[in-house]
This record gives C-alpha cells, structure tokens and sequence, in this order.
C-alpha cells in the first residue's frame, strides 16, 4: 500500500505518491479542473485512486504564517472531509507552508524556465508536503 500527497489550489490539484515502503515520495502529477470545482478534482482523483493501491492520503494544510486557519484552510478541510467520504480512507493534515515557495526555489536552482515551473509547481509541492510526512514519522 502507498500514501498519496495533495497539494490542493483553486484550479489545481498537485499530486505525489509513496513507494510500497513509505519512505519515499515521487511527484505523480497535475489535475487541473474548472476553478473551485472540487467535485471536479474528485472526481478525475478517482482515476488515480483505481489505479494504486493507496492506504492513506496526505492532504496539503495552509496555515497562515502565525498559525491561524484562514479561508484557504477551511476549503482545504472541507475538501479532505469530500476525500473521505468519497474514497473511504483516512487524510491526515501536513502543515504546507512555504512548500510552493520551497519548490519553485529547487525549480530556479536547478535551472528550470518559468514556463517548465509552472506546470511541474504542483506536483513538486504535492511531493514535499508527502515528503516531509514520511520524514516526520520516522523520528
């Protein structure tokens, strides 16, 4: 079984998977929908669901920078309760703050053009909020 990472925007939905040994995070993909039309995201996330033997998803949390839960969050919370309900698996919550900004700083080191960034922005997010999951339940 493997965790699955979500990165969740307004229009996107950044994807990342484990390996089997839950060590591991890989970017996975973009889904794009209509703007706030999460049913939308769910339902083109079914595919993947199918797809990969998936025992737990890790769900990207916006906090605000002093801590407090803005309106991004409480959509965010709405969505893992859709997650849920949808898909019958638990979400855990992982604190997501500065993971856009983290991954597109890897994205200018490595040289990457703004045009490539931008379609890679989501899934890489999505990947260091699993990361940083998998890492934190090793200590």
């Amino acid at each position: 079984m493997k965790y699955l990472g979500l990165d969740l925007g307004t229009r996107t939905l950044g994807v990342s998977i484990s390996d089997m040994t839950k060590t591991i995070a890989t970017a996975y993909g973009t889904i794009h929908f209509e703007e706030d039309d999460y049913d939308e995201a769910i339902s083109k996330l079914s595919t993947i669901m199918e797809k990969e033997p998936i025992e737990k998803i890790v769900l990207g949390f916006p906090k605000n920078m002093n801590g407090s839960i803005g309106p991004r969050a409480l959509v965010t919370l709405d969505f893992k309760k859709q997650l849920e309900d949808t898909f019958n698996v638990s979400v855990e919550l992982q604190d997501e703050r500065l993971s856009t900004k983290e991954a597109s700083g890897y994205m200018i080191k490595a040289d990457i053009s703004r045009k490539k960034r931008k379609k890679k922005i989501d899934s890489l997010a999505a990947n260091i909020i699993l990361q940083t999951y998998l890492d934190k339940r090793k200590e």
